[in-house]
């Protein structure tokens, strides 16, 4: 068995009184949020906002208040664990990294999570539309 780990972030944006959640579109069909491996000496944060920026070109500002475990199998024999935190942008020109993303998009939270592909992250983005709902409340 081959196991990962991967960190990254449920990036939104409010737009016109919406939160906009981002999803990427990968080159094998996948929808997926930004998220990329650890790699030596990095936390958890700094794989997050390094993958982040590699993956959309946005710097972000980070809350690691939030963080939640997704665990899948993307391939047979192969076990991911990814960290997922919140994650608003601070700039807004993102751009997909043409290695790994074919696009990205900003969606409402009923189609972002229709169109994701591995339940277990979208069960983490129901969780962070449930916290960010209740933070808009107070």
């Amino acid at each position: 068995m081959i196991y990962e780990k991967s960190c990254g972030a449920v990036v939104y944006k409010l737009e016109n009184g919406r939160r906009l959640y981002l999803v990427e579109r990968t080159p094998s069909g996948k929808t997926v949020l930004p998220k990329g491996h650890v790699e030596a000496g990095e936390t958890e944060a700094e794989t997050a906002r390094r993958e982040i920026w590699e993956e959309t070109h946005l710097v972000v500002s980070l809350d690691t208040s939030f963080r939640e475990i997704a665990k899948y199998s993307p391939k047979p024999e192969s076990e991911k664990t990814v960290v997922f935190f919140l994650a608003q942008p601070v700039n807004c020109d993102a751009r997909p990294q043409p290695e790994e993303v074919d696009r990205l998009e900003w969606l409402p939270y009923e189609e972002a999570e229709a169109q994701i592909t591995y339940p277990s992250v979208r069960k983490i983005l129901r969780k962070a539309e449930t916290v960010l709902a209740g933070r808009q409340r107070d």
